[in-house]
């Protein structure tokens, strides 16, 4: 797990060990006793002192300048995503007491939009729970349902995990989607504990969060394997809701006039038979009754 007290440390060491010498034009000939680079390397190749750049990943140095950030970031070859993290990370005042785990609500007109749309949808929370879902994501994947977790299912649950073709690209896009969502706010109970839980079970998991990746807020292809259609490619889109910038809808499309807008459509008309089903009285009983 991610060290509270220092996340800004852990995340310089993270990232400094996932960048070998060959890309930043370093010869890596000998024998090198870390994975990645070494701080001074980082440190002269960012144009400041090793004993900067050490007080930095120790946390002893507060507040240090933009400039100084995004020639750290250069080096280590971050994205604007992380880039931006990094400067949180770095600006953040420290803070005393435990945070509160923030209640997460989605606004009535959110829920009809999901409900509405004619392709699968659902709501993320900041903890990668399911907030909303229409009937259609539910059939892409019986775990698309209020009161699940993202993370939980796809790394934990077989059936969830055998769903997905990519399934290693995926959990590698969850884990930096939590990371991001989650902010510099390392200690809310509830983020402690989702990674407590997750670090135990899941030795994958453990390796993607100690990477520190930053990122999947953004459109992806999915290619599931559906025990109703069997192979299905579809784009993903995640639209942040701008009255609750916690919240994030995501959308499954496909492609039009393809082979998977068909499946998708055979989907829908399951999805809706399923709900006329369920909606209907038993006329049965009805019958039965004197």
């Amino acid at each position: 797990m991610t060290n509270a007290s220092n996340p800004l440390g852990e995340f310089l060491r993270a990232r400094r060990e996932l960048v070998t010498p060959d890309q930043v034009g370093i010869s890596s000939g000998g024998v090198r006793r870390v994975p990645g680079l070494r701080r001074e390397e980082v440190a002269m190749l960012s144009g400041i002192s090793s004993e900067y750049y050490l007080r930095l990943e120790q946390g002893r140095y507060r507040n240090p300048s933009t400039q100084v950030i995004e020639a750290v970031a250069r080096v280590l070859r971050l994205d604007d995503e992380s880039l931006s993290y990094l400067l949180r990370l770095a600006t953040e005042k420290s803070r005393t007491g435990r945070r509160r785990t923030r209640q997460e609500a989605v606004p009535a007109g959110v829920r009809k939009f999901v409900a509405g749309l004619p392709m699968p949808a659902f709501v993320e929370g900041r903890y990668l729970d399911v907030l909303a879902a229409n009937a259609l994501a539910t059939a892409v994947s019986p775990r698309l349902v209020v009161g699940a977790n993202r993370l939980h299912d796809v790394f934990l649950d077989p059936d969830e995990r055998d769903l997905f073709i990519d399934w290693e690209l995926a959990t590698e896009g969850l884990v930096a989607a939590f990371r991001q969502s989650v902010g510099t706010q390392l200690d809310d109970p509830r983020a402690v504990e989702l990674v407590g839980q997750l670090s135990l079970a899941s030795p994958r998991f453990r390796r993607l969060w100690g990477r520190h990746d930053i990122g999947g807020r953004r459109g992806a292809i999915m290619r599931f394997r559906h025990p109703l259609v069997g192979e299905l490619h579809l784009n993903r889109e995640k639209l942040i809701v701008g009255e609750a910038q916690n919240l994030t809808v995501a959308v499954y499309h496909a492609d039009k006039g393809t082979e998977d807008a068909d499946k998708l459509a055979l989907l829908a008309s399951a999805a809706a038979t399923a709900i006329r089903a369920a909606a209907s009285p038993d006329r049965t009983n009805d019958r039965a009754r004197p």
